[in-house]
This record gives C-alpha cells, structure tokens and sequence, in this order.
C-alpha cells in the first residue's frame, strides 16, 4: 500500500462486499475491530486504512487483499459513484461553488447517471470552447507539477553550468558581458549584433556556422546577456525540434533555469543565501543587487535553491496589474486558483493577496511585505512591481508562516484574509455595491486577442520561420 491506493475505489468496494454478504456497519465493526463511525469513512473515501486493518477487512469479507485493493469497481453502481466522488473533489466542480451531492445507497441510478453525464458533457464543452489554448494550459500545468515535483532544482543544469563557469574562470561575482562573450567563444559561436533581426524573436542561432545574432537595441524587458545565454542554453542541453507546444515549454523553462544558473552560480548564491539566513536577513532585493540582475531573475533563483539548500518551501507569482496570473508554481501547497484542468495561468487572484494588494501601495522603492491567512494556511509574501512593455506586474515570494524567522519584513504590520475559492470572499461585489447597481451596469469588455486567436503554429510557436531563413541566407553570405 502507498500513495498510489485509489481510497475512493477501495471504499465503494468494501461497501459492495459488505452490503453483499448482508452485513450492517455494526457487523463488519465487530468482526474488524474498528468503530463503525471509523468504517463509514473508509467506505465514503475520506480515509486511508493501514494496512493491519485492510488485512482484517479482507478477511471479514472473504477474499485476499490483492481481491480487495482491485481497481475495477464491482459493478456499474459502484463505477459511477466512484466517478462522481472524484468529480466532485476535482477543480471544476469546485470553480462551480455548487453543493456537494450525497453519494449513498439511496441515490437512484437515474441521478447518478444523470450526474456523471453532466459532468462529461460540461468537461467536453469547456474543452471544445477552449481547443486550442487548452495545449497550452496542459502544457503548463504538467511542466508545473515537474518542477514541484523536483522543488524547482534541476542537479544537471546546474552541473553544466558549473562546468562552463570554470572552463571561462569565473566563479564569483555577477557575471559580466564580457564573461557572457568568452562563454560564447569557448563553446566556438560567434557573436553579431544585427539591426534587422527578425521581429518575433529575441536572438537566431546559426548552427551551421556557429554564429548567434542579437539586435543592437535590446529592448529593457530582457537582460541582454540572459538573451545569449538562452541562447547557448538550447546548445548546450541539446536540444532538437519541439516536437509539441509542451516540448517548446519545457526548452524556454530549462534555457532560463540554465541562464539563471550562469548569472548567479549556484555555489556563490547559495554561500549568500546561508549568510543571509543566519543572520535572519533573507531578501529578493539583496539577491538582485549581489548579482546584478533583475528582481524577477533573483525571486526565480530563490526557488531554485530555497527548497534544497535552505529546507525552505516558497512559491511564486507574476501577476499582472488586472489581477490575472502570467506565470506561477509552488511546492508550499498554498492554494492557487485553477481552472477544470487544474491550470493556473490566466486566472483571476484574490484581490487580498500580497501579489494584488503591492500595485495599491505608493512606496514602490522598497518591497512590499504582507501575511494572508488563507484556507490551506498563513504565508508570508514579499512583492515589488516591474513595468514591461506589456503593462504593470506584480513579482511576489510567499513562504509558510513557519519560515517567516528567516526573513527581513518579518515584521511587518500588513495582514489580510482570503477565503478565496469561497465566491464570498472577492468574486462578487459587495452586498451594498450590488443593491445599488445591480442591472444598472453594462460594461464594455476589453477582449483580449491572444484568448480568442489559435495557438500560433510550427515548431517555435510565435516564430515566422519564413523570415528566420531568409535572414539567416541573407546574413549567410556577408
């Protein structure tokens, strides 16, 4: 028994097996050893047994454990209560705020069948009315739950990067663009900076003649030396033709990791790091400014490292000044709004958050600090904003209340609630606001393109491959 035991399956199935043999709770309770009130939430799911008391309930219900743990529901009943209970525990029956139905004996098969038949018909239609960004927030959502998964620190990338830092003798210091420039050249690519790159990308790389070319005017939402190392990222870790959007993702996400990990190495990061957690002095602010990068880089490498160099869980978030997510993750468990997937870009944050609350403050020289008690618990979260091109957004931190003694802004007065996904908490207007302009108001929305265009096609999604090779032919030839 582990993590993968389905406690829904195995429940409806010893409910099966008991009703079968004609036994009452208070029967199975005598025979087990365990309290009736105990069993009914084992046969409702809400319970995991041990494994000593699995061994008696197989026993008391005739068959071996192997019989017991099968994941075949017995019958066409037990099938589709099973599946409704898991629908009703999933992200699109919560983002619904409906009431949870009763799964019992005395639920007629008309209901459930009706039940279950809604819920593949609402799934179908959310999928088919969001068919082509649905690749991408898949995409998303499974690279997000990687990088929980290994806590956001990848030992290869950082080995290579590593292994690189030495090769060109740097190893402490914010690296400069000359370091950047040498990195090139031991990897044998030549720099030229063009004017005439191709309006969809940031750099183009010539594989054939070992050139990478970057414009002159880098425009200053992007680091020109995170832009070359990217690039020499995609070499570097050997990266073929996306195969898929999800393939695509994945490259962006480890050349970022790659270049953040030649910025800021890891053993130098991680020396500063411990320093500052001694002396209970943990700042973004002071990462960015050791290091000569922007506060976005520095808040990335804090969860790089936080989780496996200084035990800490954190998570992430870039809003943007409409309150919509752009990019986030997590292994702090904090409870970021999702959508039937479980994606979590593109959705509205709570308006009480530290990442919302930081764009209403005046001060914007020094980081915004602020505890949120949420359902899952309290955190702690630094946040600054950062203008793009593109508008205004929010770059926060947040870490569990218990972690809060390692970080400068501990301190801090500023403290909110959020009840957030309970539609009362900022989904809907105040009552007083709703009394007074209820049916009065007729907003003209803003559409964005981006939601109701298709995902842009081939392998580089976004790129014009036409205008790639015709610059890489022109500039072939000089």
């Amino acid at each position: 028994m582990g993590e993968e035991l389905d406690v829904i399956a195995l429940g409806r199935r010893v409910r099966y097996l008991r009703k079968k043999l004609g036994m009452t709770l208070d029967d199975l309770s005598a025979k087990v050893g365990a309290a009736p009130s105990q069993l009914s939430l084992i046969e409702n799911g809400k319970r995991e047994p041990k494994l000593t008391l699995l061994t008696r309930l197989s026993g008391a219900l005739g068959l071996g454990l192997d019989q017991l743990l099968e994941a075949e529901p017995p019958n066409r009943r037990a099938a589709l209560e099973i599946e409704l209970e898991r629908a009703q525990r999933g992200p699109l029956y919560e983002s619904l705020g409906l009431p949870k139905v009763r799964v019992s004996s005395r639920l007629s098969m008309d209901i459930l069948e009706s039940l279950v038949g809604l819920q593949h018909e609402l799934e179908r239609r959310l999928d088919e009315q969001s068919a082509t960004p649905e690749e991408a927030r898949r995409a998303n959502n499974e690279l997000r739950l990687e990088m929980r998964g290994r806590n956001n620190y990848y030992p290869d990338i950082e080995r290579q990067a590593q292994d690189l830092l030495a090769a060109v003798g740097h190893d402490r210091g914010p690296l400069s663009h000359h370091v950047a420039a040498d990195i090139a050249e031991h990897l044998g690519f030549d720099l030229h900076y063009v004017g005439d790159l191709p309006h969809s990308t940031r750099s183009v790389t010539d594989l054939k003649n070992h050139r990478i070319y970057l414009t002159q005017g880098q425009r200053s939402d992007h680091d020109p030396r995170s832009v070359l190392l990217q690039a020499l990222g995609h070499y570097v870790l050997g990266h073929q033709t996306p195969r898929n959007y999800a393939d695509f993702l994945r490259q962006r996400v480890y050349t970022n990791y790659f270049a953040a990990s030649l910025l800021m190495p890891e053993r130098a990061t991680v020396d500063f790091l411990k320093e500052a957690k001694a002396a209970k002095e943990l700042a973004i602010e002071d990462i960015r400014d050791a290091f000569a990068v922007s506060y976005e880089t520095a808040a990335h490498r804090f969860t790089n490292l936080a989780t496996e160099h200084l035990g800490i869980t954190t998570h992430f978030q870039k809003v943007h000044e409409s309150g919509i997510i752009h990019k986030a993750y997590e292994n702090d468990g904090v409870n970021f709004p999702a959508d039937h997937t479980g994606a979590i870009e593109g959705q509205a944050v709570c308006r009480f958050w530290t990442s919302r609350a930081v764009f209403e403050v005046p001060d914007k020289f020094r980081a915004f600090n602020q505890y949120t008690d949420t359902a899952v618990g309290t955190y702690w979260c630094t946040a600054r904003t950062e203008r793009h091109s593109s508008g205004e957004y929010s770059l926060s931190i947040g870490i569990p209340y218990a972690e809060v003694k390692w970080f400068r802004g501990r301190d801090t007065t500023e403290r909110s609630t959020s009840k957030c996904p309970d539609p009362s908490c900022c989904r809907r207007p105040p009552a007083e606001l709703s009394a007074q302009w209820a049916g009065q108001a007729w907003p003209s929305t803003r559409a964005n393109s981006h939601l109701l265009a298709a995902m842009p096609q081939g392998a580089f999604p976004g790129v014009d491959e036409t205008e790639v090779y015709k610059f890489l032919s022109a500039h072939a030839e000089r």
